[in-house]
């Protein structure tokens, strides 16, 4: 996360909660509750302080929570109208939305067997990735254990969201 002219990280501590959660509650994908809940976490001395502890909340989350926070993310390469505004921004500058039929064919078969596998779909951070970089890990992550794919999806949400809180606050 690097400084940017984003909201001071002194503002963010002053918010009101609706506010907050307003402003920070897209960065975890159709997951809310994570601002929400993190704004009691207050004050934060730094963006990287409050996306650490929002992570904590989300790995301290039950089984049942986390697997439900998953499913709240979307298929790479999939319809931009079912994604929030921060993946789209994000597939598209993979190149995700400009994919020919026989490689949209290509995701769509491998997001079907992941998720049938997992239970959750593909999650990856994929700013300043292109397709082919997108696709190998698709081809590597498969091959997982369940346990182990739930580690790297938490990874790469971190990467997400670190990413967007970094877009989203200033130093």
């Amino acid at each position: 996360m690097t400084a940017n002219a984003g909201i001071p990280i002194s503002v963010v501590n002053h918010m009101e909660q609706e506010q907050f959660a307003e402003t920070f509650g897209g960065v975890f994908e159709h997951a809310p509750w994570v601002a929400k809940d993190v704004w009691a976490h207050r004050p934060f001395y730094s963006c990287k302080q409050l996306h650490d502890q929002m992570m904590t909340l989300v790995r301290s989350a039950s089984e049942d929570e986390v697997t439900a926070f998953f499913r709240g993310h979307p298929d790479l390469a999939t319809r931009l109208e079912v994604m929030t505004p921060y993946s789209v921004t994000e597939q598209q500058g993979a190149g995700l939305s400009q994919l020919t039929q026989e490689e949209h064919d290509l995701f769509t078969g491998f997001n079907r067997t992941y998720t049938e596998k997992f239970g959750f779909p593909f999650i990856m951070a994929v700013r300043g990735k292109g397709k082919d970089e997108i696709l190998a890990a698709m081809k590597i992550r498969i091959q997982h254990t369940v346990a182990e794919e739930r580690q790297a999806a938490l990874e790469e949400i971190a990467k997400v969201t670190a990413f967007r809180i970094g877009d989203l606050v200033a130093e």
